[in-house]
């Protein structure tokens, strides 16, 4: 890597601005014109990631400096990048907005931080001149972020297009590079439901999409001027060399992976598989029983989605919770947590799950813990160390109806929601269970403990089944 990588992020002024359509249709548009697309998502986001993969044909990085540090961050995108021949971050929220009033972790913190060309997606429903004034109130706002260039959304028809266009071009000195005019219709294009838009896997539509996006790019984007945007981005430094990982012994890890469970950061996977383990993707929803495994994880997703297929597949229920008695190291986020308890009341109707922890859990309409957590581990549990602190985020709309005195939970929460009463990680043996969900990035010693873990239990379970032969063959010497 010479430190060339051409690279612009895709903002905007609020949330819905439209930067999702944008990133989508801008990656369709660039991989037509036969570019090697790397894509990036700034902040703790699983569902806009998983479309980005999917237009990008690749794996998409989330890029955040709360969940993992400034300088890995750094790391990550340039060697990631690399791979590409041009890089595409979407941002998140708006523009300048992050965990307080000084905007730390923001959008505009990473393009500094990654010296990246900003260009605004500005919805300009039902305005004109006043986006000028906006676009320049965030310039000086921020002198150290490059502004390059405005994308206009949601635009009424030709004369309001040329208002707002002589607007920008006169009072801002900056070029319009889109124009995306009101689409009529379903304007977002992909549905969306409580936790955001739908996801790839339950999107049926996925090639009418794919020409729709590509459709936009080719008509309402300036792809030569956006392209021409991302190369001017000054070299990078090269980054300081990873700590090599010491292989672990070699361990079977399984993991859900379905339309019920999705949400997995692509760097969690491969600090497992990096450390030796092989990974084993298993179907809540189609699998009957778990299959030869040494640790479990269950990552989050859409389980009330998918809760009535879920709870009618009482086999992999049932295989799942004589694993966790049987000891087997399982670790669980989020919509994991809700599988591995007693039941889910979804819309009036209550749903039975694995029955680990005895704890019933209503979802509501509203969200209950949504943002960055931060947890302080204060009693012993199998993948945490004693007073660890851990950096997550979190985003349900679950909570339980309450939690039986014997229900023990390991995390103190000091900023976040957790399971409730500043409270956070169910335990149960070898299962942890958060609503909490955690970078490998940033918290390296998930990953070690896990297979740590998992190669006890492993060596375990060939003792046992060792005595169980050695019993069985016994007990045919005697009968015979």
């Amino acid at each position: 890597m010479d430190g060339r990588i051409p690279r612009l992020i895709i903002a905007g002024l609020s949330g819905d601005s439209g930067k999702t359509i944008v990133s989508l249709s801008l990656t369709a548009g660039l991989k037509n014109k036969g570019l090697r697309v790397s894509v990036f998502k700034k902040g703790p986001d699983y569902i806009d990631a998983a479309w980005l993969s999917w237009a990008a044909d690749g794996v998409c990085r989330n890029l955040d400096t709360f969940l993992v540090s400034r300088e890995d961050v750094y790391r990550r995108f340039t060697v990631s990048a690399g791979r590409g021949e041009i890089a595409l971050i979407e941002g998140n929220r708006g523009v300048f907005d992050g965990r307080d009033a000084v905007g730390t972790h923001s959008t505009a913190g990473l393009a500094a931080l990654l010296a990246a060309p900003v260009v605004l997606v500005v919805n300009v429903t039902k305005v004109t001149r006043t986006t000028a004034a906006l676009i320049n109130g965030c310039r000086a706002f921020a002198p150290e972020v490059d502004f390059a260039g405005v994308i206009l959304n949601q635009v009424a028809g030709r004369r309001h297009q040329d208002v707002v266009t002589e607007a920008i071009e006169r009072y801002c000195e900056l070029p319009v590079v889109g124009v995306i005019p009101r689409l009529g219709g379903d304007d977002s294009l992909i549905p969306g439901r409580h936790l955001g838009l739908t996801t790839p896997a339950e999107f049926a539509a996925r090639s009418e999409l794919a020409r729709r996006l590509a459709e936009i790019a080719g008509r309402y984007l300036n792809l030569e001027a956006l392209e021409a945007i991302a190369r001017r981005a000054p070299l990078m430094k090269r980054p300081s060399e990873r700590k090599a990982v010491e292989p672990a012994a070699p361990v079977r890890i399984g993991y859900m992976k379905d339309a019920a469970f999705t949400f997995y950061y692509p760097e969690n996977l491969e600090s497992l598989t990096r450390r030796g383990a092989r990974l084993i993707p298993i179907s809540s929803l189609d699998d009957s029983s778990l299959p030869d495994i040494d640790a479990l994880y269950i990552g989050g997703g859409f389980p009330e989605m998918m809760a009535e297929k879920l709870a009618g597949n009482r086999a992999m229920m049932a295989s799942v919770k004589k694993a966790a008695v049987a000891g087997m190291p399982i670790y669980a986020e989020c919509g994991g947590l809700i599988y591995l308890c007693r039941s889910l009341t979804w819309e009036d109707q209550r749903y039975p799950m694995a029955g680990v922890f005895p704890i019933d859990l209503r979802q509501f309409r509203k969200p209950i813990g949504h943002g960055y957590s931060v947890l302080r581990v204060d009693r012993k549990n199998p993948f945490y160390g004693d007073r660890a602190v851990i950096r997550g985020h979190e985003f349900h709309y679950s909570a339980p109806v309450a939690i039986p005195d014997k229900v023990t939970t390991c995390m103190q929460v000091e900023t976040g929601h957790g399971v409730g009463n500043n409270r956070d990680g169910f335990l149960s043996r070898n299962v942890l269970a958060c609503y909490t969900h955690v970078h490998a990035d940033g918290e390296d010693q998930w990953a070690r403990s896990l297979l740590r873990r998992a190669a006890e239990y492993r060596q375990r379970s060939r003792v046992d089944r060792k005595a169980d032969l050695i019993g069985a063959t016994a007990g045919e010497l005697v009968t015979t």
